[in-house]
């Protein structure tokens, strides 16, 4: 017999199944959401559930497992995207972060219509929506993401992202503020197509 941790397989498996089956969907909204890039959010929701199968013990009995995968597929991303940018650096290629003239996006989505549409399709979430979201500054993306999108308590959400209570609801009233004021001429002109069509 090897050494090692002795896992319960059948009844571990069971848990993670369902784990899994119940949060792969909105992980996968809550990370398309906070990323620029959104077709690496699959890749890295997969990689965070496939760590979370190996730790998942520590995982199921954390307190939000579900903030757990999302932090884990978006340290991953950071991870890649550091990579990346070095590998950019020696090359020459624009990459993650900067739109097709080379620019710096500074949080604008430079996934184009096509990248919206695929993320629309897979994650269920309005184009527009998402968009905005992305638009937003990190922090504020990340609180809307745990608060609204894996509808995390305050103090959940606090912890998670190492900053106080009072700091989350800050930064939730900005973004929605900032939602509001992005989002309302798609909703009147939402609202006026209705009207003119019934």
């Amino acid at each position: 017999m090897g050494l090692g941790v002795k896992r319960e397989v059948p009844r571990d498996r069971m848990e993670f199944a369902e784990f899994y089956k119940a949060s792969w969907d909105p992980c996968l909204r809550a990370v398309t959401a906070t990323l620029v890039e959104p077709r690496l959010a699959e890749d890295l929701v997969a990689e965070a559930f496939a760590r979370a199968w190996v730790s998942w013990r520590e995982v199921r009995d954390h307190p939000a497992p579900r903030a757990w995968v999302v932090r884990t597929a978006l340290n991953t991303g950071v991870s890649w995207w550091r990579r990346r940018r070095r590998e950019v650096t020696l090359t020459g290629y624009e990459g993650i972060g900067h739109d097709s003239t080379g620019h710096e996006s500074r949080g604008r989505d430079v996934a184009g219509a096509e990248g919206l549409v695929a993320v629309e399709e897979a994650g269920g979430l309005d184009a527009a929506l998402l968009s905005a979201v992305r638009r937003l500054p990190a922090r504020e993306r990340e609180v809307v993401v745990l608060r609204v999108f894996l509808d995390l308590d305050t103090e959940t959400t606090a912890r998670h992202l190492g900053i106080a209570t009072g700091t989350v609801r800050a930064h939730l009233s900005r973004a929605m503020a900032a939602l509001r004021q992005d989002l309302a001429p798609a909703l009147a002109m939402e609202v006026n197509q209705c009207t003119t069509t019934t």
